[in-house]
Parts: C-alpha cells; structure tokens; sequence
C-alpha cells in the first residue's frame, strides 16, 4: 500500500462505469481518492435506447442495484455487466457523487477524467470557481487535469482503471524522488514535469488518448 498526500479524484459522466472502476483501483492500491460524474443525471442503459435508467445523483448504488433487478430487464442487465457494476460500486463508497457540488471534499491536486466533454466541463467549472472566489488571501493551488479517453463499456473500463493507476503510480514515484533529492525538497509537480510523466506513460498506453491541463483554485 502506498503512503502519498496526492489528492486525487477520477471523473466520468455518470460515476459510475469508468470513474468507480478507476477509483476502485486506485482506492485498492492505497491512494486517497474521490470520484465524481458531470452529467445532469445518472443514467444507465434500460430496456432500450431510448428508455434509460435515470437516477438523481445521491441515490445511493443499493438502491439503484436493487431497482434494476426487480425489473423484468434483470437477465439483460446480467448479461451488459450493469449488474456487476453495481455491486462493484456499492462496495466502493455509497452513492454517485456530481462533480459541481464537491466543494465538501476540498482541493485536489489530480482530476483524471475518463471522457472529453468531462475534461471539458471540470475546466470550465475550476476557472468559474477561481475568478468567483471572495477571498483573495485565499493561498492558489495548481491542480493537473488529465483526461484520459476510455470507451464506456466494462472491458475499456477495467483497461482504462489499470492505465490510470499505472500513470498515478508514475506520478507518485517522481513525487518521492524530488521529496528524497536533497536539493528539492517540494512534491509539487510542476507543468512541464507532468507533461515529461504523460510523455513516458502515453509510450504504452497508445490505446489511451490523452489531454493536459492546469488550473489553480
């Protein structure tokens, strides 16, 4: 288990297939992490496309477990992993989370998400959050945010979680190394430092398209 003061949370649409994977790894492997979804709703795949499963962030993973297989769906949503998501879930922590209402759980130094238009919609909320804060004595923290692109189903999601944890393992370790140098002390990566770990890890991770960015809040 790993010992690290990074700050970390994973972001999908939903929070719940891409980011609760990710976040079950890296939660397994020691680091302190929180996940969270951008969209308006919670919503699953149902008895067909166009008649999803929509839930209300906050509603707990047991309860939306056990509303999908009370439903005639229930075989179908066996055999589509819904079902083993779920129970997955409900083991991670208790309820699908939304990104725009986590001010409860402080600043982070790492936001991964797992889509664009989530990368997308977390930068534009820490730049709101930044030029609307009242307290300018207020200390800024840079925080990274990295998108890392995985196709929303059960397979890419596990492949996407390993890829994720790899990348945080990489950050960790450069953070030790500066914390152990004699002549750096600080743990904070630095912009141009975090593009040199993307760089190594994007090497063997092709499958997993990237983007960088910064923002301090």
């Amino acid at each position: 288990m790993v010992t690290d003061s990074l700050k970390i949370c994973t972001v999908c649409a939903s929070n719940n297939n891409r980011s609760m994977e990710a976040h079950k790894q890296l939660k397994d492997a020691g680091y302190d992490v929180k996940s969270f979804g951008t969209g308006s709703a919670v919503r699953l795949p149902g008895p067909s496309i166009d008649k999803p499963n929509v839930y209300e962030f906050g509603t707990p993973y047991e309860d939306i477990y056990n509303d999908l297989i009370s439903q005639n769906c229930r075989k179908m949503y066996e055999a589509n992993g819904l079902i083993h998501m779920l129970d997955r879930n409900r083991h991670v922590k208790p309820a699908p989370e939304k990104w725009h209402s986590n001010s409860y759980a402080g600043k982070f130094d790492l936001v991964i998400t797992c889509e664009e238009r989530c990368f997308d919609s977390v930068m534009d909320d820490l730049m709101f959050r930044m030029y609307s804060r009242n307290d300018e004595s207020d200390v800024k923290q840079i925080v990274h945010v990295i998108n890392v692109d995985i196709k929303d189903d059960n397979e890419n999601a596990l492949l996407g979680g390993k890829g994720i944890l790899k990348l945080v393992t990489m950050i960790h370790e450069f953070r030790q190394k500066k914390k152990d140098a004699v002549e750096d002390e600080s743990d904070v990566i630095l912009e141009d430092q975090m593009m040199s770990i993307l760089t190594e890890w994007q090497k063997e991770n092709t499958h997993l398209p990237t983007l960088y960015g910064i923002s301090y809040y």
